[in-house]
């Protein structure tokens, strides 16, 4: 039987291999999640949170088996990993909470003799295709959302990290999660992606990954008029302002940026930092990076790992070469590390203008691509030019201009003075080509139903 071989980035061991699905198999799996949903829909919903409050503890019991596994087929380092499960099992608890408040209304009636009730019902079975970078945070957040709603749900993780996604699964047994409530493929994207979005029956597909491929997977939907939650590309402005604290401003910039070898759809992309205190940004910037070791991620401490697979390093190389020849200078890092691989140093781009090429792409790597600006009112018109919307920093210890950024910057989210953008209880998304629908919070749930008015005439109430 064929299968997908799964390699540690870092040493470029076999790790494990899965299942590489046919499309009859996948079929059956998608009739499995299709089955299993009258039931599960049936259930209380104090008894799906009993079920996902217990899938919960058993992953927590095991976290250091989890961000091992992780880290192995991702790169990331292990203090990364455990934040990882942290984050995704505060979407599980949350969820498990969550199932218990999906409120509906009563409305004042327009029937004398009549009430009017709006119930939320779940949307039906959907499915989720999930990327590599991170492998337990974005199944958890969509499994755990969908299941609480009374949804059934069935996952294509990515094929470089599906490991993790086949112990969370095992776990979602053990918890008692029955069969087809949650289920998983492994194989051909292309294939599974057609699958999901031919399949009328399946009503929702949630989807973390490029916009190219959202927006395919949008136009295949089409035709069954799918319900969708797309998190795509981002190209994240990170703007420094001369009345900020420069130092928390560099600490949060440096966490978010080399975050899993920058690996990350929130990663700063393009950062700006306000002219007059420029120099003293790129200084410490720069003696930051060049503290921060480049290794496998089995290490206690903060390391950068490798990235993905050769693919990315290639793009990253050829991307720091161009905006070379089109005029920036390294000031740090620009090769792949001396520890050869996937690893690459992390690097920092200085002198670098709007029109290279680099500024509307989505840079994926350990890569700063430092800009100067001169006053707000700039910083903003050059932060809102891009197709993207996903995410926008700011630091700044104006309340005016705080307020200011919270309002003109065109992003689904914007983080002032902190370089941490998650948790479970806030709406993840984005606006423009970065996406629509939102992940987390009590918005999260609401993607998974579909709202009902009934009318219950002729109560003979006068």
């Amino acid at each position: 039987m064929e299968t997908i071989k799964v390699y540690n980035p870092s040493t470029g061991n076999l790790i494990d291999e899965c299942a590489n699905l046919s499309e009859q198999e996948v079929k059956i799996a998608v009739d499995l999640t299709v089955n299993a949903f009258p039931s599960w829909s049936k259930k209380l919903a104090a008894e799906r949170s009993v079920l996902l409050r217990q899938w919960h503890d058993l992953i927590k019991a095991d976290k250091e088996v989890f961000a091992e596994l992780l880290t192995a087929e991702n790169g990331k380092c292990l203090s990364e990993s455990r934040g990882e499960i942290d984050y995704g099992l505060g979407f599980i608890e949350w969820y498990a909470e969550e199932a218990k408040r999906l409120y509906g209304d009563t409305i004042p009636t327009h029937d004398p003799n009549g009430a009017v009730i709006v119930t939320k019902n779940p949307i039906g079975p959907t499915a989720a295709i999930t990327p590599w970078n991170f492998p337990f945070m974005m199944i958890t957040r969509k499994i755990a959302t969908a299941l609480a709603a009374g949804c059934t749900m069935i996952i294509k993780p990515a094929e470089d990290t599906p490991l993790t996604a086949i112990k969370l699964l095992a776990y979602a047994r053990k918890a008692g999660i029955p069969e087809g409530v949650f289920e998983l493929v492994t194989g051909d994207p292309k294939m599974i992606g057609q699958i999901f979005t031919a399949d009328a029956r399946i009503r929702k597909i949630s989807f973390t990954g490029s916009t190219q491929i959202g927006k395919l997977l949008a136009e295949q939907s089409a035709a069954t008029l799918k319900k969708l939650t797309m998190e795509l590309g981002g190209n994240a402005p990170f703007i420094i302002f001369d009345d900020a604290n420069i130092e928390n401003a560099v600490k949060g910039l440096v966490s978010a940026k080399l975050r899993n070898s920058g690996q990350v759809c929130i990663s700063p992309n393009r950062i700006y930092v306000q002219q007059t205190c420029y120099d003293q940004v790129i200084a410490l910037l720069k003696a930051s990076v060049s503290q921060i070791r480049v290794d496998d991620g089995l290490q206690e401490e903060f390391v950068v790992g490798p990235l993905i697979n050769q693919k990315a390093i290639d793009k990253v190389q050829a991307l720091i070469s161009t905006t070379v020849k089109q005029g920036a200078k390294v000031i740090y890092g620009g090769k792949v590390h001396a520890k050869g691989g996937l690893f690459y140093e992390p690097t920092i781009l200085t002198e670098l203008t709007d029109d290279m090429d680099i500024n509307q792409t989505e840079i994926f790597g350990p890569v700063c691509a430092v800009y100067s600006f001169d006053n707000e009112e700039e910083v903003i018109a050059r932060a809102n030019h891009t197709e993207y919307g996903l995410v926008a920093y700011a630091y700044t210890e104006s309340l005016g201009r705080a307020f200011r950024l919270s309002q003109r910057i065109e992003s689904g989210m914007v983080i002032l003075n902190s370089g941490s953008v998650g948790t479970a209880s806030v709406p993840f998304g984005g606006i423009k080509e970065s996406g629509y629908g939102r992940e987390g919070s009590y918005y999260g749930i609401e993607e998974y139903v579909e709202v009902k008015y009934t009318l219950f005439s002729g109560l003979k109430l006068q």
